[in-house]
């Protein structure tokens, strides 16, 4: 610190002299046995009163300590010498310094959602007698800064019968409604200890392939909110591409001072606080502390504004991404407990995930590995038949929207329960999916005769993603190509029914009445290896339509796939069939075939036309009005 910066703040705190007091006196005299009293959060732990108040200890019995997240490496019942039951905490989000005496009952875990605690505090249910807090020295006018974590330590200093702050010249100030006046702190003590800082570490390849995932769904001009956790912050190196992004998010760490830089997040769309990244907390490097100092850009506020689901609401293009540690096949989350083990907490997700499932092109996503390893090597499915015994469920089948896994993307909002377990299998490790859909069909949850795509060798056939594509069509609208799936059976089924008479006869060879699960079946569960079918998908007021499919099938000679194709009337003539029919020859050649074949009725004149301008060496033979063709795919 500058000889200058520490004559301003000697001068800031000259007329509040009689309130400066040692640490040691801090707690003797805020801090009596039985008390309640809260420990500023997150990085901000008050770590110099902290250390006092373990010191103390012994003198200070059954003294009840609140946490909102506590990630400092302090150990409070080792290092006041092992007494189990001197003090009694109480988090209502388990850190890692708490996680172990959670597990073992000597401390305590209140399930709240985020936006909900401070009014514990204010209408007095939860009675506080001392807050310790951490907060920037006062300005000219006497107001400290509460730092990066404003989240619920403004309401809790604010309801708490007494205020004991570190002031440390260390701490960010950060702007909006942050502040706290000296005359609202009963005693303060002066520190210049470093903030904690916090890494989520680097992503693995799990990580970084949800990542992808993600950001496939974010749009340009949206606003994001990513939860605590090694997956949502891996999200942030997958949006470079992206353009004038906005954050309304109860925390964010350095990833998103990176796309600021960049000129990814500018926050100029925003529906809500234009211009404004807007947050409770930060958790980070001292880079992203550096950048929330007396940043204009960032708005820090309460919880019981930054989580209100209505706040979030006018957000448009909300998207909200959150991590959870367990999901059922129907699409229960669970993401505070590991069995009856209670593990983290409810944080803000459910806040969010109301949020953006209210807002204009709202996207709320949950986020999960599709496996874990125990600690004996085990590795089990992340996906369940149902949630473990004692799992709580934290967000409702009727909230979830988005579940992404290394995998792929489900989307459960307004399916059914069968439509949602062939969504969850889909994204399930492939080890796990055969024993999944058992459960499912014991459970009459699916239909009895429900199959996985399997290979010609008996090994379940995975899903192709790298064939995934865009399509940017005549009439101007942009489709989405890709490998038909599982989950497609009903959007299929749609198609062909919403063919006429004459279409239905030219493509099946007569005006074939009904598509029903057996005859669909065996057309979205293929062995990639052999055949495959692509789809053509669009978004039409919200509901995801598939408006074109073209196909190749295996035959009785290896070289040779057959092939067949449908397209909705009001998609025709914007070229769909023949870019279906040459992307479906470049992967019929990784396929080792040589040949495609195919039979036209002679009233199918577009058909034709398509096959007889190709430039593909072709045979073709004319009988009782059916034109059998073959290509030469091989050059």
């Amino acid at each position: 610190m500058s000889n200058d910066l520490r004559k301003d703040i000697i001068s800031s705190l000259k007329k509040f002299r009689n309130k400066q007091v040692t640490t040691e006196n801090a707690i003797k005299t805020f801090i009596k046995p039985g008390d309640r009293i809260f420990i500023d959060s997150g990085c901000s732990e008050p770590i110099e009163l902290t250390k006092k108040l373990i010191e103390f200890g012994p003198q200070l019995p059954d003294v009840e300590i609140l946490h909102f997240l506590s990630l400092s490496d302090l150990d409070y019942y080792e290092t006041a010498g092992g007494i189990e039951d001197l003090f009694r905490h109480n988090a209502f989000f388990i850190g890692k310094s708490l996680r172990k005496y959670i597990k073992t009952g000597f401390a305590d875990y209140t399930p709240m959602l985020l936006s909900e605690i401070p009014r514990i505090f204010q209408s007095g249910q939860m009675h506080l007698d001392t807050a310790l807090i951490q907060v920037s020295p006062p300005d000219k006018y006497g107001y400290c800064s509460f730092g990066i974590n404003v989240d619920i330590i403004k309401s809790i200093a604010e309801a708490a019968d007494k205020v004991v702050a570190e002031i440390n010249p260390k701490m960010p100030r950060t702007l909006g409604d942050s502040f706290i006046h000296m005359d609202d702190i009963d005693s303060f003590v002066c520190v210049e200890h470093d903030i904690i800082e916090y890494s989520y570490g680097d992503p693995d390849e799990n990580a970084k392939k949800i990542a992808k995932f993600v950001a496939s769904l974010i749009e340009d001009e949206s606003t994001i909110q990513m939860g605590i956790g090694q997956i949502p912050n891996a999200v942030t190196k997958e949006l470079i591409e992206k353009k004038d992004l906005g954050v309304h998010s109860e925390v964010f760490s350095d990833g998103i001072v990176d796309l600021v830089e960049k000129g990814v997040v500018t926050c100029k769309k925003k529906t809500l606080h234009k211009d404004k990244i807007v947050c409770s907390f930060v958790m980070g490097s001292k880079k992203l502390y550096d950048f929330v100092d007396d940043n204009p850009m960032c708005e820090f506020h309460p919880v019981d504004y930054t989580n209100d689901p209505y706040i979030i609401s006018q957000n448009k293009k909300q998207v909200a991404i959150n991590a959870a540690l367990t999901v059922d096949l129907t699409g229960q989350i669970n993401s505070d407990s590991l069995g009856h083990r209670f593990y983290s907490g409810i944080g803000g997700q459910v806040d969010f995930i109301r949020g953006a499932g209210r807002a204009q092109d709202g996207k709320p996503i949950m986020v999960l590995p599709s496996t874990a390893t125990l600690e004996d090597g085990t590795v089990v499915s992340r996906i369940l038949p149902h949630l473990e015994a004692g799992s709580g469920v934290v967000v409702t089948r009727g909230d979830v929207h988005y579940v992404i896994t290394e995998w792929g993307i489900a989307y459960l909002y307004g399916k059914s329960i069968r439509e949602r377990i062939l969504q969850m299998i889909n994204i399930a490790h492939p080890d796990f999916r055969e024993e999944l859909l058992d459960y499912a069909k014991k459970w009459n949850l699916v239909y009895s005769d429900q199959k996985l795509p399997v290979s010609i060798d008996g090994r379940l056939s995975l899903y192709p993603e790298k064939y995934e594509t865009l399509l940017k069509l005549k009439n101007g609208k942009t489709i989405k190509i890709r490998p038909v799936k599982p989950t497609d059976e009903r959007m299929l089924q749609e198609l062909y029914y919403s063919l006429d008479k004459e279409d239905r006869y030219l493509r099946f060879f007569y005006p074939r009445k009904n598509f029903q699960h057996k005859m669909v079946q065996p057309l979205v569960n293929i062995d990639y290896s052999s055949s495959m079918i692509l789809v053509g998908e669009f978004f039409k007021n919200g509901e995801q339509k598939i408006i074109a499919t073209g196909g190749f099938f295996k035959t009785i000679n290896p070289s040779t796939a057959e092939l067949a194709f449908v397209v909705h009337e009001e998609w025709r003539r914007n070229g769909i069939t023949n870019y279906l029919l040459n992307y479906l020859v470049r992967i019929a050649r990784e396929l080792n075939y040589k040949f495609f074949s195919g039979s036209i009725l002679l009233e199918n004149k577009s058909m034709l036309h398509i096959i007889n301008a190709l430039k593909y060496s072709k045979t073709q033979n004319i009988e009782s009005g059916v034109v059998e063709f073959t290509l030469d795919i091989s050059k």
